[in-house]
């Protein structure tokens, strides 16, 4: 594998590995439907608000979510709405794989 290759792929596992937790896809599920609060969506998770905060910092650093300080409020948004397709793509996986189900 060349080097231009194998630095794509470290690119797109690091993508992968930051949406590797479910309450991370909950929140990117969330933010493709309008932009929310750290705690509109703490209240939607069930987690404390540190915790929250240190998820969308890592959706943050990677890329696919952006925020945007309005006041006191900080708001989150989707930067990739693309970022659904492989949803979608995941939720075909689970439902012609056994293997792969719920």
């Amino acid at each position: 594998m060349d080097k231009k290759t194998q630095t794509r792929l470290n690119a797109r596992a690091r993508i992968i590995k930051a949406m590797g937790h479910p309450s991370r896809l909950f929140m990117i599920d969330r933010l493709s439907e309008k932009e929310r609060t750290v705690g509109e969506l703490t209240g939607m998770i069930g987690a404390d608000m540190s915790t929250v905060s240190k998820h969308l910092s890592v959706l943050r650093n990677i890329g696919i979510v952006e925020d945007e300080k309005r006041g006191a409020q900080v708001y989150y948004r989707l930067t990739c709405p693309c970022v659904m397709k492989f949803f979608s793509c995941a939720e075909a996986v689970i439902k012609s794989s056994p293997r792969a189900g719920i």
